[in-house]
């Protein structure tokens, strides 16, 4: 199941998301280093009516995708962002070491 994964951003701090009806059902929240150029994916959430769909996995392939195109590397501090990229070959070129 593919849904619109919106972005928010305020500061260094931010989050990809999904809504239905003006609520937050999934969200993976970010925190940018002082310097710009690093990710840190830091908590991943998904309403029970959406688990076992692929939506955690789409929110993190959002934040990839971000960083390939603004030349972000990504620190997945979170268990599911961090298992995601263990998972996801084609993840590692923004994975930050």
């Amino acid at each position: 199941m593919s849904l619109p994964i919106q972005q928010s951003e305020s500061g260094t701090h931010g989050a990809f998301f999904v809504e239905r009806d003006g609520t937050r059902v999934a969200e993976m929240t970010y925190s940018k280093t002082p310097d710009g150029k690093r990710l840190i994916i830091d908590h991943t959430d998904v309403s029970e009516s959406l688990k076992g769909q692929g939506v955690g996995k789409q929110l993190v392939a959002a934040a990839v995708t971000w960083a390939r195109r603004d030349g972000l590397m990504v620190m997945p501090l979170c268990p599911f962002a961090k298992a995601t990229f263990d998972k996801t070959p084609e993840f590692q070129d923004v994975l930050w070491r």
